[in-house]
């Protein structure tokens, strides 16, 4: 592994060095406190130091819509749309949110792998920046570190004068093939420190959530929630989807469209017939953190939530995984030494 250094003045020339070889996906402002990652075209546009963006890198990977198949009766015809791989750089992207990609892959390459998400993968890489946690992170709680660099082919870690330099992978000496950056051996700067906290790791939360089914917190924080599914649109790591068809006024052609939905969303669960399976919000709520620290946790034994924070800092209740799961702790442990 390399090291070297970038200077601050010199950051958007990096840039347009990436982009006069690539296409490049980086995080841009959007409204006054916002930031989106978009396609690049102006280097100046982009910004490195950034708390966190509205939708995750997934979006590019598995979008947020997407025709799956057109057909015409009339000539008894069905055309599958051709996915290609997504070949271009993703710069400025936060350890949690690679992280979050890292799980999807197993998601979709495990059982019946998901073509059209695998297809897209092919030939992305990732420069990753580190971040000073806010109010919301605790990506340190799942073992997600702001400096962690799994995954990337390149990572610039702030300091005062701009940006040390990790080329990582054989990619990422390719990145900066060209481009003049200077030796760099001196220590990184201080990690800041997490506000939030989870109390307990991954091995003992699945106890704490198999002691939990019926507990009060969910009815409690029913009373509250607006069941809008913000959680899981904003989840790096929510990959449910809805698929409909669309058929034209005719009957005689048409497409078959896939959409992202979420477990917080009444119809979610609805069957032919009108039933429900999930009427309840306390039901609805349970599921979405057991998806998160309970059901695939279980089978990976890792957390399956990265400690964003986005889920908390976009609910318009102001509800908070952090606090349910804290509290799920603490009254288990409770109970524990009253039984002891």
């Amino acid at each position: 592994m390399a090291q070297y250094f970038l200077e601050q003045a010199r950051v958007t020339d990096f840039i347009a060095h990436l982009l006069a070889h690539h296409t490049v996906y980086a995080p841009h402002h959007r409204g006054g406190r916002s930031f989106a990652f978009e396609k690049t075209s102006d280097p100046e546009a982009v910004v490195l130091d950034y708390p966190r963006v509205l939708n995750a890198v997934k979006k590019f990977f598995l979008p947020p819509r997407e025709v799956l198949l057109h057909f015409d009766l009339t000539r008894d015809t069905a055309a599958v749309p051709k996915v290609e791989p997504i070949d271009a750089v993703f710069l400025g992207v936060h350890s949690y949110d690679l992280a979050a990609v890292r799980r999807l892959d197993f998601n979709f390459s495990t059982g019946n792998p998901e073509r059209n998400y695998l297809v897209r993968r092919k030939g992305a890489r990732f420069i990753g920046v580190s971040y000073v946690p806010d109010k919301h992170h605790f990506a340190g709680s799942v073992g997600i570190d702001p400096y962690d660099m799994t995954g990337c082919d390149m990572f610039l870690t702030k300091h005062a004068d701009g940006w040390i330099v990790d080329i990582l992978t054989g990619e990422g000496s390719e990145l900066a093939a060209g481009f003049k950056l200077e030796a760099h051996d001196e220590p990184k700067p201080r990690r800041a420190h997490f506000t939030q906290h989870v109390f307990v790791p991954q091995a003992r939360l699945g106890q704490v959530m198999e002691a939990s089914y019926d507990h009060p917190v969910w009815n409690e924080t029913a009373e509250t929630c607006l069941s809008c599914g913000t959680c899981n649109l904003v989840c790096p790591t929510c990959y449910c989807f809805n698929v409909e068809e669309s058929v034209g006024i005719d009957c005689t052609n048409g497409h078959r469209e896939r959409s992202w939905d979420g477990c917080m969303l009444r119809g979610f669960t609805e069957v032919a017939g009108g039933e429900v399976f999930r009427e309840k919000v306390a039901a609805r709520q349970r599921h979405r953190v057991y998806r998160k620290f309970k059901y695939i946790s279980d089978v990976t034994g890792q957390p399956w939530c990265v400690g964003c924070g986005r889920c908390t800092a976009s609910c318009t209740a102001k509800i908070s995984i952090v606090e349910i799961v804290n509290r799920l702790i603490r009254d288990s442990e409770r109970d524990e030494s009253i039984l002891t």
